[in-house]
């Protein structure tokens, strides 16, 4: 977060973020490209302008499994899942159960669409837990997935990093078994464009890596779970949302810090949230147009 009153702490300038490594090109072209289909700008063509040197990379959404993961083994029922949704859930009930606590505990707000034109959900993510030498402790999620609906939290996304750098992730349950079918690493990557720019954004806006002189736009993200406290069709494990009717809540208590909103009247958004956590720039304001969306 920027503060423009702190003079310790200047406001990186838009031009600077839209900076990022050589060899690429800036996002919003690729956005003006791809809409218009101009000068033969195909996806590829576009794919292959922006990520030279990124040869996985896609411009739509796009996700991979991280080396040595696999979902194969995973099952709601499996003693280790169940226990670790527990412990989530327990997690989350006791210390971060909606947006007010997670304010209180430092997370920061990300507001974004995985499929374009939902935006129904938003992660929160902890630098601290980011930063800190844990990976897939239920207490200390890297990022929360809330509701913007009812304003509660209703997930995690585990961020395979220690002290802010991607790592290796470890298995659910399985790590021992040799056979594949048996394990659950259920961990994934982003890609796409929009999730490698949720990264990004995160690591400019909230690490202020641009003060060390690192612009450079990743190739992938680090490697991420989601674990969904709330029933999910598909899978505890699955990334996409669980549908409206999986998310029927009710709403938080009303929020202690100053707004006119109203949890289960008013969705959450940058604009209903303190000027005090709402960066200079938000994501929406960096010329990436539908259908790409922004998130992870």
């Amino acid at each position: 977060m920027y503060d423009s009153d702190n003079d310790d702490d200047p406001i990186v300038s838009r031009r600077a973020l839209l900076q990022a490594s050589a060899g690429t090109v800036g996002l919003s072209a690729v956005g003006s490209v791809r809409a218009d289909g101009a000068d033969g700008g195909t996806e590829a063509e576009v794919a292959r302008q922006f990520d030279r040197d990124c040869p996985d990379a896609t411009i739509e959404p796009g996700m991979a499994h991280c080396e040595g993961t696999t979902a194969e083994g995973c099952t709601d029922d499996h003693p280790a899942t169940t226990e670790l949704q527990s412990a989530v859930d327990d997690a989350l009930e006791s210390q971060y159960p909606d947006v007010d606590a997670l304010l209180d505990a430092g997370y920061k707000p990300y507001f974004d669409t995985l499929e374009s034109g939902d935006d129904s959900w938003s992660h929160w993510l902890s630098p601290e837990f980011i930063g800190d030498d844990e990976v897939l402790a239920p207490e200390r999620p890297e990022s929360v997935l809330v509701d913007n609906d009812s304003w509660r939290s209703i997930g995690v996304m585990f961020i395979a990093t220690r002290d802010g750098e991607s790592v290796e992730p470890p298995a659910v349950y399985g790590e021992d078994e040799a056979a594949a079918e048996a394990r659950c690493s259920p961990w994934h990557a982003h890609t796409g464009l929009p999730g490698r720019f949720a990264w990004w954004f995160y690591q400019q806006t909230y690490e202020q890596d641009y003060r060390e002189g690192d612009l450079e736009f990743p190739c992938q993200t680090p490697c991420m779970l989601h674990v969904w406290t709330v029933d999910h069709p598909e899978s505890v494990y699955a990334h996409d949302a669980p549908p409206a009717e999986s998310r029927d809540l009710p709403p938080a208590d009303d929020p202690e810090f100053d707004t006119d909103a109203v949890p289960g009247e008013d969705e959450l958004g940058w604009d209903v949230l303190p000027d005090e956590v709402v960066p200079d720039r938000t994501p929406d304001e960096f010329g990436l147009p539908e259908p790409f969306g922004i998130g992870f």
